[in-house]
């Protein structure tokens, strides 16, 4: 893997749009699904998600948490579902958001980062509560091997708000902080990217992206849009969460083209109920399109 993370994504926007498919086994869902609440029940979720997904969206999104639940039978059980997904032609983000310092960090970049892992994943979500700059070696180690690295700065969990719009001694908000530094890094270490430039063509797009949230609302948290162009753009909270497809332009501005609009639930639960596995698959398929469609038009 030689290209960069961004440039990677960038390709993949022009190919298959801006649709991010969370894969996101919750209990109730596999029950729906017909499917054993057990490490092998979320591996045959994860790969019908995939087998779903595959030529409609740019990017997976399987939510750690819901594999690490089973303990190392769940681990397995991602690593066969993050196999799959290598065999087309998705991106996959790693939900785990991992977050510490030094050595620890660098363990975690091990895991999900290095080519030899079975873990190894395109991205992966990060905490910077410690800083930026505790995840040095881990965005480090990312790019080196054409990886990238998302950082939660404003998430759409109301519990985050208070924390996230803290005021720094310089004025900013702990939100807007965290978006300085991801933007500073991406433009010192990634000189070919677009950054500033609102639309994509064939350019490039940072290795360091940011989360935030579909429902937050960009300037209570001081976070400027014209700001974001040119750095990738994680948003979850659409469908089940409230936030509409129609609702991105409004929300992110001119930073639209580098926004991965992400879903879940909303389009999981189109497989619930289905007779066969096939049956499932097609179902979720075709949630996909007509997501993807949604949002197609709306970006145009």
């Amino acid at each position: 893997m030689t290209a960069a993370f961004g440039s990677r994504l960038a390709e993949s926007f022009g190919r298959f749009g801006q649709l991010c498919v969370g894969i996101d086994p919750h209990p109730h869902l596999l029950e729906q699904w017909g499917l054993p609440v057990s490490a092998a029940g979320a591996q045959e979720f994860g790969l019908r998600v995939v087998e779903a997904a595959s030529g409609l969206a740019p990017v997976i999104k399987p939510q750690v948490a819901f594999y690490e639940r089973y303990g190392a039978a769940g681990f397995e059980a991602l690593e066969q579902v993050l196999a799959a997904a290598r065999d087309t032609d998705l991106l996959v983000i790693g939900d785990a958001k991992r977050g510490d310092i030094g050595t620890t960090m660098d363990s975690y970049g091990d895991a999900w980062l290095d080519d030899a892992s079975p873990l190894r994943v395109d991205a992966v979500t990060v905490a910077a509560f410690q800083g930026l700059g505790a995840n040095a070696g881990f965005i480090a180690k990312a790019r080196a091997s054409g990886r990238g690295v998302f950082v939660l700065a404003a998430t759409s969990n109301p519990e985050a708000r208070l924390t996230q719009t803290a005021i720094l001694s310089d004025g900013r908000t702990v939100a807007a902080g965290i978006v300085d530094d991801v933007l500073h890094d991406n433009a010192a270490s990634d000189p070919s990217a677009s950054l500033g430039s609102s639309s994509l063509g064939s350019s490039s797009l940072g290795s360091v992206g940011l989360v935030i949230g579909a429902t937050v609302e960009l300037a209570d948290y001081g976070i400027s849009r014209d700001a974001l162009v040119g750095t990738p753009i994680l948003a979850p909270g659409f469908g089940a969460q409230g936030a509409r497809y129609g609702d991105v332009q409004q929300l992110f501005g001119a930073a639209t083209g580098s926004v991965l609009v992400s879903a879940s639930r909303s389009l999981l639960q189109a497989g619930a109920s289905q007779p066969t596995a096939a049956a499932s698959v097609s179902a979720v398929a075709a949630a996909i399109r007509s997501a993807h469609d949604e949002v197609a038009s709306c970006l145009a």
